[in-house]
């Protein structure tokens, strides 16, 4: 591959995996509350939860381990069930951390509380059903010769940007790209909240409490998906 082929194909590579990453979520909500109460490492940790789940996701989907969920409805109900109490939990999470916010109370920043936020988003990560989706069908399609859409695949306003950059698949760069992309928002997002933190001084608070509001709401969003597939 030529090295301008091969630098375009990465950068597609970041564009998709920030894409990706960057839209409002559980796993940024998590996140953001993790930034915002912890600092810094502490949100790191929890994007690299997520990502680190991402990269399961894709091991399994290539031996096609990832296609059983796929065929077994009753399976990708169960999961998604799983992961609306886990989001529930999580948002209770949030709200205690918010009332300590409030309250002015100090954050515990030792090791193994920054190291919470990986473990949460890791577990939650492997029970959402809409990440296997995605390693299932446009993963595994990034290293088969083809085309992808990349910022089509954009959640929530991915129609918006159809045709916008569709880039040549078949290349282990592309793939390389999009965990670069993903890194990039691990590390740059975790940061901008930690420096908004800092400058508005009741910006933590209301952080955790959005994340609270995310983290519910998709939960409830889950919880009624699971049960309408298992009926």
């Amino acid at each position: 591959m030529a090295a301008g082929t091969l630098l375009s194909t990465l950068a597609a590579g970041v564009v998709f995996g920030v894409a990706l990453a960057a839209p409002p979520g559980p796993m940024n909500a998590i996140i953001a509350e993790e930034s915002v109460v912890r600092g810094w490492l502490a949100g790191f940790r929890a994007g690299l939860g997520a990502m680190t789940a991402d990269a399961c996701f894709f091991l399994l989907a290539l031996v096609g381990v990832v296609a059983v969920v796929q065929e077994r409805p009753t399976l990708r109900a169960a999961m998604i069930l799983a992961g609306g109490v886990l989001m529930l939990y999580f948002a209770y999470g949030a709200v205690s951390d918010a009332r300590e916010q409030f309250g002015a109370g100090a954050a515990d920043d030792t090791a193994a509380t920054t190291g919470r936020g990986f473990r949460k988003a890791f577990v939650l990560a492997l029970t959402n059903p809409y990440q296997i989706a995605f390693w299932l069908t446009v993963g595994v399609g990034l290293l088969e010769p083809g085309t992808v859409d990349v910022l089509a695949k954009t959640p929530y306003v991915g129609s918006a940007l159809s045709g916008l950059l569709v880039v040549t698949t078949g290349s282990p760069a592309l793939v390389v790209g999009l965990f670069g992309g993903i890194v990039a928002w691990i590390v740059g997002f975790p940061a901008a909240l930690v420096a908004a933190g800092n400058r508005v001084d009741r910006l933590a608070p209301l952080i955790a409490v959005g994340s609270a509001l995310v983290l519910g709401g998709f939960g409830v969003y889950f919880l009624a998906d699971g049960l309408t597939a298992l009926t």
